[in-house]
């Protein structure tokens, strides 16, 4: 089974977001999706669907994913609003009520997606609802493979600007998942690079946004004095077979594609 992983498009409908068009850059790698991958399951949207959770942001995302060959699943960020969301983009029937949660069967196994989101805040957190959501489906899970998404890192990665950024519960977070030999992978948004490890002996991914990255942690530098890394966005092309998982970072245009309006 193959799934599509985006992450972080920070979408608007009109202007730029740090010298790049949010419209050119999701159009295109639409557009390599649809030419490359249709074989996909789904695409995951792992939050920070738009920039600034305005309602017509969302009326023209979805008029943009609507484009695409293949289901997608949105999931929210901290950049988005909760209830915009859920009223414009799809959303699975096993989404929780209050929040953008929701786990999808597959045959080889449960794509889970997760609401980090702390209102208010560029930081993440992992309530007691959700904690008490979370290890319902894994108890139901009975050794089905279980493959998380989230926005907001548990845990530090070695970023020290973005670390200060990560899941506020992540120490409690990563204690229940890793009680749960079902939990094979943990795909994380957020940070705009992309870092692979292991945490309490569970693999995981970062992954670019398709909008814009951050900068390497070397050189130094702050956000008084950040500015977009000069790298190409990536989509992760996910291949789960059985318990095995390769991910692959796929470049859909080039650095400068996506400056302005060109």
């Amino acid at each position: 089974m193959n799934v599509i992983w985006l992450s972080d498009p920070h979408f608007t409908h009109e202007g730029d977001v740090l010298g790049h068009d949010p419209r050119v850059r999701l159009r295109a790698a639409i557009d390599h999706i649809n030419a490359h991958h249709t074989d996909a399951r789904f695409c995951v949207i792992s939050g920070d669907m738009v920039n600034r959770g305005a309602e017509d942001d969302y009326t023209a995302l979805h008029t943009q994913l609507d484009r695409l060959s293949i289901p997608f699943l949105p999931m929210v960020g901290n950049h988005d609003n909760r209830a915009l969301l859920r009223q414009f983009l799809p959303l699975p029937d096993t989404c929780m009520s209050r929040f953008v949660q929701y786990h999808v069967s597959t045959p080889e196994g449960l794509i889970v997606c997760l609401d980090t989101q702390k209102e208010g805040s560029d930081g993440g957190e992992f309530c007691r609802e959700r904690r008490a959501w979370l290890t319902d489906v894994l108890e139901k899970a009975e050794g089905v493979p279980v493959y998380l998404f989230m926005h907001h890192p548990p845990h530090s990665l070695g970023l020290p600007m973005q670390d200060t950024g990560k899941m506020e519960e992540g120490a409690a977070f990563l204690d229940l998942v890793s009680k749960y030999e079902c939990v094979k992978y943990m795909f994380i948004g957020h940070v705009h690079r992309p870092i692979t490890g292991t945490v309490r002996g569970v693999p995981f991914a970062t992954m670019r946004s398709v909008l814009y990255q951050a900068p390497a942690p070397r050189p130094d530098w702050d956000w008084e004095s950040f500015s977009p890394g000069q790298e190409a966005p990536n989509l992760g092309v996910l291949t789960i077979s059985g318990t095995s998982v390769t991910l692959q970072y796929e470049q859909f245009c080039s650095y400068q594609r996506g400056v302005r309006d060109q």
